[in-house]
């Protein structure tokens, strides 16, 4: 019998869901500029990749302050800060213009999972604010909705388990990592859940989520990455690994958001 519990986390995920599907404002790519992120419930499966944020000490010369758009603002990430993508779908890519809004030209696109290094100048375009920074292989613009610092990783199953009264179970690891995701989502301020890493099965089913937007000065939103195990109508929890997505910086020992 499903518990009254696990009823809840379902009835937050639809609606989460349903409050995420609205498409990207900037008609001219699919990739991700401005709109919020939506959740997508494809269950196309695709190999697991990580990219890690480049590590050339080089950054490029920046653009010239007075041709830009928007307002110069004190922002988080300082020079040689390394970011990585967050809130974009598995299927899509976070955009890199040559200056800051929708309108200027793509130089540069990163991977859900990608990361760049921030150059430490920022613009205020009053409904975002973008950031410039360094793929490695262009300067660009991003909108800074869509970067956060990746914090530290730790197994919090045993949360899950207690949070949800049971080892839940779906009929496709997209399923359960969506009920997963959806007990470390907000409802206040509404966070927004994302199909990050699309499901692989192999002798376990894995999937990843983030979950964006919780409203905290520190921490912005949590990598979810969730193991299933194959059983007769589905799978099954194994374990999850969960990584802080932090707003601001993390400590020297990579422990803590700032």
């Amino acid at each position: 019998m499903t518990s009254p519990r696990r009823l809840a986390v379902l009835a937050v995920v639809l609606t989460l869901v349903a409050a995420a599907c609205g498409g990207s404002d900037d008609t001219t790519t699919s990739a991700v500029d401005t709109a919020g992120p939506t959740t997508t419930t494809t269950t196309t499966t695709t190999t697991t990749t990580t990219t890690s944020a480049p590590t050339s000490s080089t950054v490029p010369e920046t653009t010239t302050s007075s041709t830009l758009a928007g307002t110069s603002i004190d922002f988080f990430p300082q020079l040689g800060d390394e970011l990585g993508v967050v809130g974009v779908g598995y299927d899509d890519v976070l955009n890199v213009r040559v200056g800051p809004g929708i309108f200027n030209e793509i130089v540069d696109a990163i991977d859900p999972t990608g990361g760049t290094i921030a150059n430490g100048i920022a613009r205020d375009l009053g409904l975002a604010i973008w950031i410039e920074h360094n793929t490695g292989d262009a300067v660009g613009w991003s909108n800074s909705a869509y970067l956060a610092f990746i914090g530290p990783t730790d197994d919090t199953t045993a949360q899950v388990v207690a949070e949800l009264g049971e080892f839940p179970t779906a009929d496709s690891m997209e399923a359960l990592g969506l009920m997963v995701a959806a007990t470390y989502a907000s409802t206040e301020p509404p966070s927004v859940i994302v199909l990050t890493v699309a499901p692989t099965v192999g002798d376990l089913g894995e999937v990843t989520y983030d979950v964006i937007g919780l409203g905290d000065d520190s921490v912005y939103g949590y990598r979810i990455h969730v193991f299933g195990e194959p059983v007769t109508d589905g799978f099954s929890l194994r374990n999850v690994e969960l990584t802080v997505l932090c707003s601001r910086g993390v400590t020297e020992d990579g422990e803590l958001c700032v």
